[in-house]
């Protein structure tokens, strides 16, 4: 019986050590990726715009290109925008002169790209996520953006 304890306790104790490690290992590499404002990752739709997080991030075909959001009320709470927060930069394969901002009518920045109010999806909850893509909502197209600043269809 103390055998038997005493391999219980030693498994349990290298399962927390060993998810710890993992976990460090994690953290480290979500720090480094969210130092980015923008990223540019792969998907069924080709190479699309992502924030630092990995989440994925649309343009409104409803807002102009270097104009102000038109997305307010239902349409922000079902299209949450994507803030400014501390200082732009871009990741791997992003052109840092095509990052902007754009004032809302509260006074916060959203951020753009090549003029492009951006937003996030909502339902979009994991990275790399794209669920609501050339879907027509709030009087406009919702699609994701390329790493050139272009809507893709």
């Amino acid at each position: 019986m103390k055998t038997l304890i005493a391999s219980v306790v030693v498994v349990a104790a290298t399962a927390t050590f060993s998810a710890g490690v993992g976990s460090a290992s994690s953290q480290a590499n979500a720090t480094s990726v969210s130092r980015s404002t923008l990223s540019v990752g792969q998907s069924r739709y080709g190479r699309v715009l992502f924030d630092g997080k990995g989440r994925a991030l649309y343009g409104f075909t409803r807002d102009r290109r270097g104009g102000a959001s038109r997305c307010y009320g239902d349409c922000a709470r079902a299209w949450p925008v994507y803030f400014k927060s501390g200082t732009l930069r871009a990741g791997a394969g992003v052109k840092q002169r095509l990052i902007g901002t754009t004032k809302r009518k509260n006074g916060r920045l959203q951020v753009t790209y090549n003029g492009w109010p951006l937003y996030y999806y909502v339902h979009d909850t994991q990275p790399r996520q794209i669920t609501c893509q050339n879907v027509v909502e709030y009087g406009g197209t919702w699609l994701v953006v390329s790493p050139r600043g272009r809507l893709v269809r």
